[in-house]
């Protein structure tokens, strides 16, 4: 299973296109808190239309909680600024994948990110910083369902 982890998102809109994009592509969506606003936040349900409420979203109170969940075989992969790996090197195909994003204001903190496991999508030098996050999640996210086509019928889609 695809698994998308917000760590403590701030912004709702891109919290509500992220939920809209995982039921699109069947992966869960995991937000760690705290969140910087309420699920009933009317910027959320705008960005996620009526689909919200379909949207298979489990919240976690720590880190910790959501890494005792996973099951065995479960492989995290921080998508961050500065990683040194492009995202496609990376298997994104494996059973249970999760795929981590950090806060739009401070990115994942240093203290849970596994330095083997950092990813970055490849940016024109002397451009923007960062990318918005729903539209990295997005990036990302794809890439992962491209891998798992290629898998499921013998090549790379």
């Amino acid at each position: 299973m695809l698994h998308l982890v917000l760590f403590q998102p701030e912004i709702p809109h891109n919290t509500g296109a992220i939920g809209r994009l995982c039921l699109a592509t069947g992966a869960r969506l995991h937000l760690i808190r705290p969140l910087g606003f309420s699920l009933d936040d009317r910027h959320l349900k705008r960005a996620g239309l009526d689909y919200w409420p379909e949207v298979d979203v489990r919240q976690w109170d720590r880190w910790e909680d959501l890494k005792a969940a996973a099951g065995p075989g479960s492989e995290f992969y921080f998508i961050e600024c500065g990683g040194t790996r492009a995202h496609w090197e990376a298997d994104l195909g494996v059973d249970e994948l999760y795929l981590v994003l950090g806060p739009e204001t401070r990115g994942i903190p240093p203290s849970i990110i596994d330095e083997s496991r950092r990813l970055t999508i490849p940016m024109q030098d002397g451009g923007t910083r960062s990318l918005n996050l729903a539209t990295a999640a997005a990036i990302v996210l794809y890439e992962a369902v491209r891998q798992r086509q290629g898998a499921t019928t013998g090549g790379q889609g």
